[in-house]
């Protein structure tokens, strides 16, 4: 692979006038298995170059524990890249944004009261050095300065969106000098002033993101920093979208009219997303537009390659115009995934939410509510348990903090919801001189902000009292829902059609001969999420759309039985879930 350099009209690579065509494909939302495929695709597609961020939040999960396994290999993820020929521009953050939980930082940073976050903290940077330090351990041999295929790396993203700490981007420089990355660095921000003024460094390349307008952005991009080669760094070819809003959707014509006018203007640029892949789990972030806004969990994005790997209109078109500029490409070979309808699988056993937690994990006590953050929960959903006695007059539940979605039961029974920005049932109680009541309140973590000014978003509740009086004594379950608190589950046989309040399901999928993409509809359900053989597919919420499909990758699947558990939150009128072979994202 070749080193990257540039002057102030181009890039070079090797010495060699050079154009950037790359694609943002991130290995953390893409099965392992996938990823060749993926990869074939962008490179048939006439692209060079691949893009991807890091995300610190899951390679860092338990503070000091580095896992660069499976999915997180992203060593393997650069090395799959280099056997295609393709060159890769790496933006491993700290911050990556990216509609991912908490921006691709991890959770137990807030645990750190005082510490603050995107800046010249010494305790923040403390920890980004020491992630740096076990991430270029794996890719510093991946540096084209050291005959691998990462050409570029980002200092921090969009940093102008955030702050203006010079001091800050230059420690992130220094580290990637301690960690032996001598490869470009660059910065990437908005085209406008107070953005570029804010994230650019003056010895580093800088690159300009945008969704269209391509000539007013470059020629600001100009204004700010003249002699060096025009760059998209995030031409967004699609959007994202939340729970409640409609689907994104860009017509193929216009996505690839705007990418001829950057090539004919000598741009180099990459699109965001070429494929975007998945928020399996529960890896979404959220947004605060003046409220609460998680993001869905498929990330489609409009993007060149489908969610599930599918060639789309606008990827011909694209393909098109890569041979108009720079030669015919080689027949296509990659092709799309054979995808099944394997049809209704019946959820014969259940469990009850309070009947499951406490076989799933042991609970915390504390005088008040704490937030996940302070009992080393990450994600998921915790579930807050007490005893309320009398005697008192009717009075009405009230929290300081509720985040994001909480469900409360007094002695077992339904008794409201409580979502974050959009709903707050009147939930009461009234004991006699010698009643009590124990009170449930299950919650869950839809996502943690993954941008701008409201990012310490603490996760829980805090502050719960009736009236005005707080209420103390608190036991808290973590129900982070991995793979071996699933296995606990003490499920029973189904009695009766559908639920009425949060239980598990569980059924079998039977899989002949080798497994297929598919994709699993819920209609009848309300709000929860699917496990395949204890991958966690990501979230669902009919009522909220405009997601009606999860995709389940082949991969997750094995030929015969497939154990199937459904978490509905809420309720459901039926007990059977539909895996077919058409996708629905609204």
């Amino acid at each position: 692979m070749g080193i990257l350099t540039y002057n102030d009209k181009t890039f070079l690579m090797d010495g060699q006038p050079y154009t950037i065509v790359s694609g943002a494909m991130h290995y953390f939302r893409i099965p392992r298995e996938y990823w060749r495929d993926r990869l074939t695709k962008l490179k048939e597609c006439g692209f060079n170059t691949v893009e991807t961020y890091t995300c610190w939040n899951l390679h860092e999960k338990e503070e000091g524990v580095f896992d660069f396994s499976g999915m997180l290999d992203v060593a393997a993820y650069a090395d799959e890249a280099a056997s295609l020929g393709l060159n890769l521009i790496l933006r491993p953050g700290p911050y990556i944004c990216s509609e991912w939980e908490f921006g691709g930082l991890p959770a137990w940073l807030l645990k750190y009261g005082d510490m603050a976050i995107r800046c010249n903290d010494p305790l923040y940077l403390e920890k980004v050095r020491r992630y740096y330090r076990a991430l270029f351990d794996e890719l510093r041999p991946r540096l084209s300065t050291n005959g691998g295929n990462i050409i570029m790396v980002q200092i921090e993203n969009e940093y102008g969106s955030y702050g203006n700490d010079k001091d800050y981007l230059n420690a992130v420089v220094d580290i990637y000098r301690e960690c032996g990355v001598d490869v470009t660095l660059f910065t990437s921000d908005g085209a406008c002033w107070w953005m570029l003024g804010g994230g650019t460094l003056p010895d580093y390349l800088c690159v300009a993101n945008f969704g269209s307008h391509p000539k007013e952005n470059f020629d600001m991009l100009e204004k700010f920093r003249p002699n060096q080669p025009k760059m998209c760094g995030e031409y967004w070819c699609g959007w994202f979208d939340h729970w409640y809003e409609d689907h994104h959707v860009r017509e193929p014509e216009e996505l690839a009219g705007l990418f001829r006018d950057m090539l004919e203007a000598g741009a180099s640029l990459n699109f965001y997303m070429f494929h975007g892949g998945t928020n399996f789990g529960f890896m979404n972030g959220a947004n605060h537009g003046g409220k609460y806004e998680p993001t869905i969990t498929s990330y489609d994005y409009n993007a060149l390659l489908s969610e599930a790997g599918d060639m789309t209109p606008a990827y011909y078109a694209v393909r098109k115009i890569n041979e108009e500029f720079f030669g015919p490409l080689p027949p296509l070979t990659a092709k799309n995934s054979e995808k099944a309808a394997y049809g209704p699988v019946e959820m014969k056993e259940e469990c009850f939410i309070l009947d499951a937690a406490p076989e799933m994990a042991d609970p915390v006590f504390s005088a008040a509510p704490k937030y996940q953050e302070s009992i080393g929960q990450n994600w998921g959903f915790t579930l807050y348990s007490t005893v309320v006695k009398g005697p008192r007059e009717e009075m009405v539940l009230r929290a300081d903090e509720i985040n994001d979605r909480a469900v409360v039961f007094m002695d077992g029974e339904w008794k409201g919801l409580f979502e974050r920005s959009r709903r707050a049932d009147r939930v009461t109680v009234e004991l006699g001189r010698d009643e009590s009541v124990k009170m449930d309140i299950l919650l869950e973590n839809m996502g943690r902000i993954n941008y701008g000014p409201e990012m310490r978003d603490r996760k829980g509740m805090v502050g719960i009292r009736f009236g005005q009086q707080n209420h103390y004594g608190w036991a808290m379950t973590p129900l982070t829902m991995t793979p071996d608190q699933l296995e606990k589950i003490p499920f029973r046989a189904k009695d009766g059609v559908g639920v009425k309040k949060s239980s598990f399901l569980r059924g079998t999928l039977t899989v002949d001969g080798e497994p297929k993409d598919t994709f699993i509809r819920l209609d009848g359900f309300h709000h929860g999420f699917v496990a395949v053989n204890g991958f966690n597919l990501g979230r669902y919420y009919n009522d909220a759309g405009p997601q009606k499909t999860l995709y389940c990758p082949a991969p997750m699947l094995r030929s015969g039985d497939n154990e199937v558990i459904v978490f509905e939150m809420d309720s459901s009128d039926r007990n059977e879930i539909l895996f077919t072979d058409t996708p629905d994202l609204g």
